[in-house]
């Protein structure tokens, strides 16, 4: 025969038992959501009838005066942009892990001007150190030089992230991944594929629970 409190011990262990089990699965729904959107994201190409002011490229490694391969593959899109006039300016970000190297936004546009992209249509910022940075910093120089709409250039995976992060930051962004990465092998495909939704996963978790907290003034 149970007693009132051996049933409410076991009343309160159901009642956690079910909590947990709905909140990780809510947990993998969206973490599959961003999977998702990371995928779908990536594997679109950017409409034809799109124009916009600028093509603002996000920084990667860079190798002293030279671009690494992903970065190379990230301005080698923007100038293409650029010259089938589908954007007016690129836009160099990134700024150098190392101090006295060059910046990945220096790097950036060294690359164009030697592809014979004119100085007065390419614009940077050196700051920056990730993609929120990227996009946050760049703000102003949009501003300044009166660019109303982007399309962002950077890896397919990681253009839902920063689809995101330029929603959030009230940038007018139309995003194009490269026509190719170094990670179109199968395995290293799936393991970018993976890290993106999950930093898009983190990415959204760190700003709704800021929401939260300034909700109730604890922020």
């Amino acid at each position: 025969m149970h007693t009132p409190a051996l049933r409410s011990r076991n009343g309160l262990r159901y009642h956690f038992l079910h909590g947990l089990v709905l909140s990780l699965l809510l947990v993998a729904f969206a973490f599959a959501c961003c999977v998702w959107s990371v995928y779908r994201t990536g594997n679109q190409t950017l409409p034809t009838y799109v124009h916009a002011d600028a093509a603002v490229v996000l920084g990667a490694a860079a190798w002293d005066k030279r671009p690494s391969p992903v970065f190379q593959e990230r301005i080698n899109h923007g100038i293409a942009l650029y010259q089938s006039g589908r954007v007016e300016k690129l836009v160099f970000t990134g700024g150098t892990p190392k101090k006295g190297f060059m910046t990945e936004a220096e790097v950036g546009r060294r690359y164009a001007l030697k592809q014979g992209v004119p100085a007065r249509d390419i614009l940077f910022e050196n700051k920056s150190r990730n993609t929120y940075e990227n996009l946050y910093n760049v703000r102003p120089l949009l501003r300044t030089n009166g660019i109303g709409t982007i399309i962002i250039v950077s890896d397919p995976y990681h253009t839902a992230r920063a689809a995101a992060i330029a929603k959030d930051l009230d940038l007018n962004a139309y995003t194009s991944g490269t026509p190719t990465t170094r990670y179109s092998e199968s395995r290293k495909k799936t393991k970018f594929l993976l890290q993106e939704s999950y930093a898009l996963f983190l990415y959204y978790f760190e700003h709704w629970a800021n929401s939260v907290l300034a909700f109730f003034g604890l922020r």
